[in-house]
């Protein structure tokens, strides 16, 4: 197996593309970072000819894995009718219909392009609701690259303070130094601090953010009844509880992460997993606060907004998703099952510390210590180096994953593809031991 052109145009490339990618994730890919150039079902293939079993998605977008025929012969039928009108069309109503009627909190929506995008919108919407500034971040969840939510995504914990008080942090230079002043970063998983917090100055705070699920750092999940404690407090403050579900909407359930563990949120955003790939995201809410962006006093635009492309390719995934709801599901659950128990074993078997955690078809591998992972601070602590060399082996042996533990599962990935995987890591494994 060689990796050879995609490492040639990786290096060429830098001349034209800053860094040799079009987004830092990519930088992450391991060896490096590789070019594709095709996919179907759960496999992609690169620019040398190698297939994969991905569990990379895209990063995540992909719930029926690559190229699903129904969503491209929507996209070639509506391909041919306009392309972007500056104007309403009835398939952005039907797809907005559909929603309101499987999101728990969806009384209305607002369609966007990137979940960066929705996350700014909500957070005009909450700030707008009881006219305040303050918001809940926590820290090691992502929200977005924009500088007003792009804090203490992946801090160093020698630079961070301490738990109870942690310090803002900036990832880029070129961020505004005030880029934090209308958040305060705390800890996941833990009310008591909150509701010391909320004593103080609940009267002030606009909102709380926050992943229903900690997916892009360990797919932390919420201790029980800490989610049901943020609604609590949100209640008592009349404060807007916003869960961020570009990652578990449509993906741990047809409702998402609300509909999973019957908590309601004022205000939920999606992208990832609503689409299929192409780039379209939303804002769903209550009515009380969606309201702000009918009358007109919160402003929401955007060029692509809704545009007839994108909005075909969700239509298409939320018509399938709902039609076969019990069937994709269930599959999801079995196989995510299937990976998690097969992972464990092996990791057993090799004398490798690890918790393998997860939900559905998003798993989690965390080479660690511990017995419990429940916040950043945790999950930082891991043994990234090991990890990283088990995914690099792994891309040899035809599996591609993320380096930063996370594996998702698609609706056309099958029980074959997790044994051919679990076979692959098995044998790297034993190269681990020599």
């Amino acid at each position: 197996m060689t990796l050879k052109k995609s490492a040639q145009l990786f290096e060429q490339n830098k001349g034209v593309l800053a860094g040799g990618v079009s987004s830092d994730i990519r930088k992450a890919e391991l060896p490096h970072p590789l070019y594709f150039e095709s996919g179907e079902g759960s496999r992609i293939k690169d620019i040398d000819g190698n297939e994969y079993i991905d569990y990379i998605l895209g990063q995540g977008p992909l719930l029926l894995g690559h190229n699903p025929r129904q969503v491209i012969d929507a996209v070639h039928e509506q391909l041919e009718k306009g392309l972007i009108f500056a104007g309403q069309h009835q398939a952005e109503v039907e797809l907005a219909q559909i929603m309101t009627n499987i999101i728990p909190c969806a009384d209305r929506i607002r369609f966007n392009s990137t979940g960066s995008e929705a996350v700014i919108t909500a957070l005009r919407v909450a700030r707008a609701y009881r006219d305040r500034n303050l918001v809940v971040k926590f820290e090691g969840q992502w929200h977005g690259w924009y500088d007003s939510v792009f804090i203490s995504t992946a801090p160093d914990l020698g630079k961070s303070g301490s738990r109870k008080n942690p310090i803002p942090s900036l990832p880029s230079k070129g961020q505004v130094a005030n880029a934090a002043d209308n958040l305060i970063i705390m800890p996941w998983n833990d009310l008591d601090l909150l509701n010391e917090l909320f004593k103080e100055r609940g009267e002030e705070i606009a909102a709380i953010l926050t992943e229903p699920v900690m997916c892009n750092a360990g797919t932390i999940l919420p201790k029980p009844g800490f989610l049901e404690g943020l609604r609590e407090l949100c209640d008592q403050y009349q404060t807007a509880l916003i869960f961020d579900e570009v990652i578990t909407g449509f993906r741990l359930s047809l409702g998402g992460a609300q509909q999973h563990f019957d908590v309601t949120p004022d205000i939920a955003t999606y992208a990832k997993g609503i689409a299929s790939g192409f780039t379209l995201s939303a804002v769903a809410g209550k009515a009380d606060f969606m309201d702000l962006i009918s009358s007109g006093q919160v402003v929401h635009a955007g060029t692509y907004n809704s545009n007839p492309i994108v909005i075909a390719a969700g239509l298409a995934t939320l018509k399938f998703l709902t039609a076969e709801e019990d069937k994709i599901y269930g599959h999801f659950n079995s196989l995510g099952s299937r990976l998690r128990k097969g992972l464990t074993g092996l990791l057993q078997d090799a004398g490798i510390s690890s918790i393998v955690s997860g939900l559905g078809p998003v798993v989690q591998v965390s080479l660690t210590d511990q017995d419990v992972i429940t916040d950043y601070r945790d999950w930082a602590s891991r043994d990234n180096a090991t990890y990283q060399k088990l995914v690099t082996d792994l891309v040899f042996k035809g599996v591609r994953t993320t380096g930063r533990g996370s594996w998702y599962v698609s609706y056309a990935h099958t029980a074959e593809d997790i044994d051919i995987t679990l076979n692959s890591v098995k044998e790297v494994l034993i190269n681990f031991r020599q």
